[in-house]
């Protein structure tokens, strides 16, 4: 009688696998986002949330209220909020992951990582209705721009080191662009809300959010995509006779 059985993956087999869960995992963090946004803006009909004028933050807000020049009324604010707080822990995971890494390149990813985790965390605690303005601290803002540099930082990283974590090269190049256009994006987004006059404050706010989305998505497309183990390669079930 002929009994199939599978033989244990070799390490290379093995590394392959935890590659392409972390890839996996990265492509949920920046999923979640992008589909608890979609949601709590759909949610917001009257009058209808607008990608362009509206603040990412008043998503969160349930409202109705009023700060920084926009009326904030979000009835699913609990979806976006735990999707601020779900995306930053994941993408932390998931950039944790990463086989290939070691000694200061590990903690070069690791570090702008805990630093969008933690900003996910406050934006997710701290709704941006506008109360803590004048607070001593305003943690929703600290958590905003924490996010925005972590995030679009570690895209730049990732993309410097794509052979570690076998990113492919186009992939690698395009986080690289996107990482810096994300941050040149803040740059403008912080003075056109200095400026207080939110003319398109919304898009400009997600030409500085979405880069890295987008950047850690790829990567995880990318990793997820390279079945090529770096050493050795999975077996295949073979046949034992019983």
């Amino acid at each position: 009688m002929n009994d199939v059985k599978a033989e244990p993956l070799t390490p290379g087999g093995n590394r392959m696998m935890q590659r392409r869960y972390a890839g996996a995992v990265l492509i949920a963090g920046g999923a979640i986002f992008f589909l608890a946004e979609f949601i709590a803006a759909a949610a917001w009909t009257n009058p209808p949330y607008s990608y362009t004028h509206h603040y990412i933050s008043n998503l969160g807000v349930r409202g109705p209220s009023e700060a920084f020049g926009q009326f904030m009324y979000s009835p699913l604010a609990w979806v976006m909020n735990t999707g601020f707080f779900l995306f930053g822990i994941t993408l932390f995971v998931g950039a944790a992951m990463l086989r290939g890494l070691h000694g200061r390149r590990r903690w070069a990813v690791l570090t702008p990582a805990a630093l969008l985790a933690v900003g996910g965390v406050l934006l997710a605690f701290f709704p941006g209705s506008g109360e803590t303005a004048h607070a001593a601290i305003d943690y929703h803002a600290l958590g905003a721009f924490a996010g925005i540099v972590g995030g679009n930082v570690l895209i730049i990283i990732l993309g410097r080191l794509r052979r570690d974590v076998d990113i492919t090269a186009k992939t690698g190049k395009a986080m690289v662009v996107l990482g810096v256009f994300g941050l040149v994006a803040l740059v403008g987004f912080l003075a056109l809300a200095g400026s207080g006059t939110n003319v398109l404050i919304g898009l400009v706010e997600r030409c500085a959010v979405y880069p890295l989305l987008i950047g850690l998505i790829g990567a995880g497309a990318s990793i997820w995509n390279r079945n090529t183990p770096e050493h050795g390669s999975s077996t295949t079930p073979s046949t034992r006779s019983a």
